[in-house]
Protein backbone atom coordinates (compact mmCIF):
# COMPACT_ATOMS: atom_id res chain seq x y z
CA UNK A 1 0.00 0.00 0.00
CA UNK A 2 2.90 2.32 0.77
CA UNK A 3 4.28 1.81 -2.75
CA UNK A 4 0.98 2.98 -4.20
CA UNK A 5 1.01 6.15 -2.09
CA UNK A 6 4.61 6.83 -3.06
CA UNK A 7 3.67 6.40 -6.71
CA UNK A 8 0.75 8.80 -6.26
CA UNK A 9 3.08 11.34 -4.69
CA UNK A 10 5.49 10.94 -7.60
CA UNK A 11 2.56 11.30 -10.01
CA UNK A 12 1.52 14.55 -8.36
CA UNK A 13 5.05 15.97 -8.30
CA UNK A 14 6.30 14.77 -11.67
CA UNK A 15 3.72 12.91 -13.74
CA UNK A 16 5.93 12.07 -16.78
CA UNK A 17 8.43 10.22 -14.57
CA UNK A 18 5.60 8.41 -12.78
CA UNK A 19 4.06 7.25 -16.07
CA UNK A 20 7.46 6.17 -17.36
CA UNK A 21 8.04 4.18 -14.18
CA UNK A 22 4.62 2.60 -14.54
CA UNK A 23 5.36 1.55 -18.11
CA UNK A 24 8.92 0.33 -17.51
CA UNK A 25 8.24 -1.66 -14.32
CA UNK A 26 7.02 -4.85 -16.11
CA UNK A 27 9.99 -4.71 -18.48
CA UNK A 28 12.49 -4.35 -15.65
CA UNK A 29 10.76 -7.19 -13.78
CA UNK A 30 11.05 -9.47 -16.82
CA UNK A 31 14.73 -8.62 -17.31
CA UNK A 32 15.54 -9.27 -13.64
CA UNK A 33 13.68 -12.60 -13.50
CA UNK A 34 16.56 -14.76 -14.84
CA UNK A 35 18.94 -13.19 -12.32
CA UNK A 36 16.53 -14.04 -9.51
CA UNK A 37 16.33 -17.64 -10.70
CA UNK A 38 20.14 -17.84 -10.86
CA UNK A 39 20.33 -16.40 -7.33
CA UNK A 40 17.85 -18.96 -6.00
CA UNK A 41 19.80 -21.78 -7.66
CA UNK A 42 23.17 -20.61 -6.33
CA UNK A 43 21.73 -20.26 -2.81
CA UNK A 44 20.32 -23.78 -3.01
CA UNK A 45 23.68 -25.19 -4.13
CA UNK A 46 25.49 -23.44 -1.26
CA UNK A 47 22.90 -24.67 1.24
CA UNK A 48 23.34 -28.22 -0.07
CA UNK A 49 27.12 -27.98 0.21
CA UNK A 50 26.83 -26.62 3.75
CA UNK A 51 24.51 -29.48 4.68
CA UNK A 52 26.89 -32.05 3.23
CA UNK A 53 29.92 -30.54 4.97
CA UNK A 54 28.22 -30.27 8.37
CA UNK A 55 26.54 -33.70 8.19
CA UNK A 56 29.29 -35.61 10.04
CA UNK A 57 29.37 -33.09 12.86
CA UNK A 58 25.59 -33.18 13.20
CA UNK A 59 25.60 -36.98 13.24
CA UNK A 60 28.29 -37.09 15.91
CA UNK A 61 26.39 -34.50 17.92
CA UNK A 62 23.25 -36.63 17.82
CA UNK A 63 25.18 -39.75 18.83
CA UNK A 64 26.71 -37.97 21.82
CA UNK A 65 23.29 -37.14 23.27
Amino acid sequence: MIKFFLWLLLFILCWPVALLALLLYPLVWLISLPFRLIGITVKAVFDLLAAIITLPARLLNNLAR
